[in-house]
């Protein structure tokens, strides 16, 4: 199985209008475009059912202690954790490919709408959900593509791996709990076969020079 795309190259930076934040010298970020890339995929298994597809970081700090603290970095060595940044499922067998900006065309104080998606599909809530939880200017459930915002002063340059899964099932049986990392489990634990691309973002300037 193979992913494709016109957005991203694979073990590249992504390009700073899929990201939800972007550098601003006097306030550290700023938000930008947001817009979800385009996808495309081939070679699936014969019996695939439906098709899902997953953004996460496997790089978000495990702890907030020093997280856009000034005159701080986050430590390299600090452990990570997963940050989901979009799950999107009940992809029809038939269909191989998303548009750019399909799904996301810019940021969205207090989250998208969800789970339902155009053309019947379905997405998950991404982790900005409790990221923001408490932040009365942004907080909410935010469904869908939320693109790449790590903290400004992390010591190591963050990953985003958008993964496409042939599932064998039609829908996912999703009973309630729509958060990115229950939604992995269940599609992992009905995938036939997957691919990805794997790009890279950061907002720290030390690092992006």
């Amino acid at each position: 199985m193979q992913l494709l795309s016109n957005s991203l190259t694979d073990q590249a930076p992504i390009g700073e209008k899929y990201a939800f934040a972007v550098k601003d010298a006097d306030t550290h970020v700023a938000l930008s475009s947001n817009i979800n890339p385009h996808l495309a995929w081939k070679d699936a298994p014969s019996q695939t059912r439906s098709f899902a597809v997953v953004c996460h970081d496997p790089d978000c700090p495990s702890a907030g202690d020093d997280v856009n603290q000034e005159d701080r970095e986050v430590p390299a060595d600090l452990p990570r954790v997963d940050f989901y940044h979009w799950t999107l499922f009940d992809i029809p067998a038939g269909q191989s490919e998303i548009l750019e900006g399909e799904h996301s065309s810019e940021v969205t104080a207090h989250g998208k709408n969800g789970p339902t998606a155009p053309q019947g599909l379905r997405h998950g809530k991404n982790d900005y959900t409790g990221w923001f939880a408490g932040d009365a200017d942004m907080e909410g459930e935010y469904f869908g593509y939320d693109g790449p915002c790590p903290p400004w002063n992390d010591s190591i340059v963050h990953r985003y791996v958008f993964t496409v899964y042939a599932l064998d099932v039609e829908q996912l049986p999703t009973e309630g709990d729509l958060s990115g990392a229950a939604l992995v489990g269940l599609i992992r634990a009905n995938a036939l076969d997957s691919a990805c691309i794997t790009v890279s973002y950061t907002l720290n300037p030390r690092l992006a020079k």
